[in-house]
């Protein structure tokens, strides 16, 4: 290919060695969908066993919510009964409040609480409370509750107490009242079933607050331990105290208090028992709702499974399909590669035979004049060698006579032959021109021998595939071939170094060779340009430069040039199959091809081989690999073929 004008200076390309080792599409489809496939169960997998968690957890969830449901309808039960159960005990105690009140109160208590309300407390209420050590709440001293208890003392002595006391305790006997209390409007205790209680201060209890001065019954639940009842002492019992206001006969103002404590121990145990009940129904209901969720979650992991496994089942039917279908792809691409290689090769042959051609067409011009001067010479050499019959004639009789006398003198009659003699001319006798032309025809006869020994061990390669090879002799008969074919105003300098024997396929190198050298005179336009050809070793490899001071490659040409098929030739001139075979059959020796271009300083096209063949061919009669332990050839002097 030529190398266009008009490029930025300095661009490279690399063509570096590729591998020719055929995609195992069967294998990596098959080690890539397997481990896809693997995945992707493993994936469904944990979904199935995260989904199975995910109901699970729900479930207990739910279980949960409804254990804490039936323990809250429990403690509703409880409660709404505790409550019910304080509401009636409080309406019961306001009827017998009332019924007391009815039966009691005019008659025997409103005139003892009238006495009893004359006795002063105040001097007791003056004592001032002080703080508890242990929570710092302030409470009397003791000195103050026995003032109060002396106020109960002189309650207590009034001349009606012991009849009241026993109208009471008669009233009351074999009820589930315990206790009764009676307060007046100060506060203060002024009747207490339970006698030491009477005279203590209420005025800050809650409860006679609110029946006092709201005239509200006020009721509350309590358990003790022990309690003094009119039936004597006892012992853990749940106990409801109502405070009761007392109205006056016919109105609504408050006269007095009424503390009414009553037993509802049976019924709190009732009450329990049904609690119990309740909660152990609903330990039944939630046995039974787990077992459910028990047997759902079983459901919901058969189920599971069974997904899992039709989608593992479908995804292996999925797999086989296009296995088979890669398979069968697979085939069709080896058989592509091989029409391709098929192709390639006869395209590599095409291309060379269009090399050889050129080559041969030079090889005839370059065979055409040494033949025409020497058919010329040897023509004008035959003329004089005629002209020498004559007197050869006249020497060949003179030599018989002399031959056939031993005479010392010999007569001659020469009449017959003078006119032949005559004509013969002294200066056309001369010998040196026809040696001199002789002598030139050998010179012509020499270049073509040349020409042909050079032609001969540039082709005569092909006949082996690889061996080691002197790469400057082969550089040295590319050059002389490409004198041939290239034009006259282009110079080629060899500059070669000393290499080792390099095994390769020649014939191929060669090709390589040629096609470079012709690219580079094709991109000379101008007189005097010139072609370098440099080896050398480098490294672990050898390099040879092929540079020329043409007009360099375009920037938007350089990336394009070992394609297929690309050439900024004519359609006659080029194939664009030159360069890519040529880095082919580089990269085939384990090689590579790298490309400086400028602008107009022209462009250098670098084929780098290995001296050890590739690690994939160790051993093997590889291209590229240089033949050990052999001699360094001499380098040819540089010379220059104008």
């Amino acid at each position: 290919m030529s190398y266009p004008s008009n490029p930025a200076p300095g661009p490279s390309i690399q063509g570096g060695p590729t591998t020719n080792r055929r995609f195992r599409l069967v294998r990596y489809f098959s080690l890539t969908a397997l481990g896809l496939f693997a995945v992707v169960a493993l994936a469904l997998t944990y979904f199935e066993a995260e989904q199975g968690r995910f109901f699970q957890a729900v479930q207990q969830k739910h279980n949960a919510f409804f254990k804490q449901v039936q323990e809250g309808f429990a403690k509703q039960q409880d409660a709404a009964a505790r409550r019910d159960l304080l509401a009636i005990h409080e309406a019961g105690n306001v009827n017998l409040t009332r019924l007391f009140a009815n039966t009691l109160w005019e008659r025997d208590f409103a005139p003892f609480v009238a006495r009893a309300q004359a006795i002063s407390a105040d001097h007791c209420r003056a004592i001032a409370d002080v703080a508890d050590p242990k929570d710092g709440k302030l409470k009397p001293p003791a000195e103050k509750k026995a003032c109060f208890a002396d106020v109960g003392k002189q309650i207590m002595a009034l001349k009606d107490f012991a009849l009241l006391n026993a109208k009471v305790f008669d009233s009351m006997k074999k009820t589930t009242v315990f206790k009764i209390k009676v307060f007046d409007l100060r506060g203060i205790t002024v009747y207490s079933s339970e006698h030491a209680q009477i005279g203590e201060d209420k005025s800050f209890n809650a409860g006679w607050k609110s029946a006092a001065m709201d005239s509200k019954p006020s009721s509350e639940m309590t358990f003790r331990g022990k309690f003094s009842a009119f039936e004597g002492v006892v012992e853990n019992r749940d106990l409801i105290s109502s405070y009761m206001p007392v109205l006056a006969p016919g109105g609504d103002q408050t006269v007095a208090v009424f503390e009414v404590y009553s037993d509802v121990t049976p019924f709190l145990d009732q009450i329990k028992a049904t609690s119990a009940q309740i909660r152990l129904a609903a330990k039944d209901d939630q046995a039974r709702v787990e077992a459910a969720a028990a047997q759902d979650q079983l459901q919901v992991d058969s189920s599971a499974l069974t997904t899992l496994l039709i989608v593992l089942g479908l995804l292996m039917v999925l797999f086989t399909a296009l296995y088979l279908i890669v398979r069968r792809a697979d085939r069709i691409l080896v058989e592509q590669e091989h029409e391709r290689e098929h192709a390639q090769q006869h395209l590599a042959q095409a291309e060379k035979m269009a090399s050889l051609g050129q080559m041969v067409a030079g090889v005839a011009h370059q065979l055409n004049t040494p033949l025409a001067f020497s058919h010329s010479n040897v023509s004008m050499a035959i003329e004089v060698l005629k002209s020498f019959s004559t007197p050869l004639k006249v020497a060949a009789k003179l030599t018989q006579l002399i031959k056939s006398t031993d005479a010392e003198r010999v007569n001659l009659n020469v009449a017959q032959v003078r006119a032949q003699i005559v004509q013969i001319d002294e200066d056309s006798l001369d010998v040196a021109m026809p040696v001199e032309m002789l002598s030139e025809t050998l010179l012509g006869i020499d270049q073509m021998r040349e020409l042909v020994e050079n032609l001969r061990d540039f082709t005569r390669l092909d006949r082996s595939k690889t061996a080691a090879f002197n790469l400057n002799k082969g550089l040295h008969n590319v050059v002389y071939i490409a004198r041939s074919v290239i034009p006259t105003h282009v110079a080629i300098h060899e500059e070669f170094g000393a290499l080792p024997m390099l095994e390769c396929n020649a014939s191929q190198l060669n090709q390589v060779f040629l096609n470079l050298i012709n690219n580079a005179a094709q991109a000379i336009t101008t007189e005097g340009g010139q072609v370098t050809v440099t080896s050398r070793v480098e490294g672990d490899r050898i390099r040879v430069d092929v540079t020329d001071t043409g007009t360099g490659i375009a920037p938007d040409v350089l990336p394009h040039i070992f394609e297929n098929y690309f050439t900024t030739k004519v359609a006659s001139e080029g194939t664009g199959l030159g360069l890519p075979i040529a880095r082919s059959i580089v990269q085939e020796h384990g090689g590579e091809i790298r490309v400086e271009t400028e602008l107009g300083k022209g462009s250098t096209f670098s084929v780098l081989l290995p001296l050890l063949p590739p690690a994939s061919a160790q051993g093997a009669a590889t291209p590229g690999r240089a033949t050990h332990g052999a001699a360094m050839l001499g380098a040819p002097t540089p010379s220059v073929l104008a």
